[in-house]
């Protein structure tokens, strides 16, 4: 394998990494829908439908992806979450 090939490998390998990224949001008995609806769109950038479904997932299944990019990006977006009573981590 040249230099050439094994850089490029490594930078795919890279990206894949970086696209992996995601907050989890849990479900907590805490909570109401609005306060959660309200804090996705505020945190996340979701349309309120979005975060509508979002909700009623966490709600039902106990957990929803609600956000997918760089941990860079998703770093400050899940402490707000934090800080606003949620329950979220990124994975």
């Amino acid at each position: 394998m040249s230099t050439k090939e094994k850089i490029s490998e490594e930078l795919l390998l890279e990206e894949e990494v970086l696209k992996q990224n995601e907050i989890v949001l849990y479900n907590d008995e805490v909570n109401t829908f609005d306060y959660v609806i309200e804090m996705l769109v505020d945190t996340c950038e979701h349309t309120p439908e979005q975060a509508e479904q979002c909700s009623i997932i966490v709600h039902y299944k106990g957990k929803c992806t609600v956000k997918t990019g760089e941990y860079d990006d998703l770093k400050p977006r899940c402490t707000k979450l934090l800080r606003a009573g949620l329950n979220a981590e990124i994975i």
